[in-house]
């Protein structure tokens, strides 16, 4: 068999559909299935099951895939690293993220990075949830990707870089504009704007709330921070958001962002398939992205495994 054999079973498996990777890869049906067959004859076992609608990996196939997809995804870093060491300083950096990331997490280390690595090409492209990050990781469409910190995905790495305290957006003539913190009880008593429910963040507050058995009135949903904030400040309601570092109070001179200390902070950060197999430049934007964070704080994140946790906040 042969690496194409196994991209090509992999590519199966993942789309339940030999027609349409014949269609992703501009090549008749027949061929995906010949790449098929040769691994099958092989190893002497049936690894898809045909259905009327598709196919299905068998248990042979499903333990064939979940190699695969580790195998071939540190194969496709080593030789995007290889290529970066063959350009010297060049080569390319590609980085998801959401909407706002770079704006108000990465704009100082972009410059900063700029200035150092002139001739690396830096791509951003833009996910609407950390589940679409590492579907882009995992299908070696990024090198890194700005997170929301979550439960811990097979093939992925995770490494906290910075942790956000909860803070309560309110209009400046609002009643609880004059308070100095609120209590996770007194939110039952808010209009909420909803962050998108299938985002990291919201499922952290989702269930920090359900432990703390607090019931939110909510009618308003938005798709980011930024709207939920802008939202907040047009007085159609509360936001209980992380409070961003890009985020000034001059920019908002309408709103107030008040903490919410009985909150547990968002933890926020690094994700990639094998932080050792990343490119000298990736890693070099990680690190100036790190630097740009956590500048004057200490106790930095501690390892455990694949994923790093900080030293006081655990998974929300």
């Amino acid at each position: 068999m042969t690496l194409d054999d196994l991209r090509i079973f992999a590519a199966v498996c993942e789309a339940g559909s030999l027609s349409a990777v014949a269609r992703d890869l501009s090549c008749t049906q027949s061929a995906v299935s010949q790449h098929i067959r040769r691994i099958e004859r092989e190893l002497g076992l049936t690894l898809l099951e045909r259905r009327p609608r598709g196919v299905i990996p068998t248990y042979a196939g499903r333990i064939l895939q979940t190699a695969v997809a580790d195998g071939i995804g540190g194969i496709d870093l080593a030789l995007s690293r290889l290529r970066d060491l063959l350009h010297g300083s060049g080569g390319s950096v590609r980085i998801t993220t959401g909407a706002t990331t770079v704006r108000h997490f990465m704009s100082e280390a972009v410059v900063t990075f700029r200035q150092q690595f002139p001739q690396v090409n830096l791509e951003f492209q833009t996910e609407n949830s950390s589940r679409g990050c590492f579907a882009a990781l995992a299908s070696n469409d990024a090198d890194l990707a700005w997170i929301t910190i979550g439960t811990p995905v097979r093939g992925i790495e995770q490494r906290p870089v910075i942790d956000l305290p909860w803070v309560l957006a309110v209009r400046t003539d609002d009643p609880l504009a004059s308070k100095d913190g609120i209590d996770p009880a007194d939110l039952t008593e808010i209009h909420h704007i909803r962050l998108p429910e299938n985002s990291t963040s919201r499922s952290r507050l989702d269930a920090q709330l359900d432990r703390l058995g607090v019931r939110l009135n909510s009618t308003t949903g938005v798709a980011d921070w930024d709207t939920a904030i802008l939202l907040a400040e047009l007085g159609l309601g509360h936001a209980i958001v992380p409070a961003l570092p890009g985020w000034q109070q001059t920019d908002h001179r309408g709103v107030r962002l008040i903490p919410v200390p009985g909150l547990r902070p968002l933890s926020v950060g690094w994700a990639v398939r094998h932080w050792g197999a990343l490119s000298p430049s990736a890693r070099s934007f990680a690190e100036t992205v790190t630097r740009s964070m956590t500048r004057g704080t200490s106790d930095p994140p501690r390892s455990v495994g694949h994923t790093t946790v900080p030293h006081d906040t655990g998974p929300a």
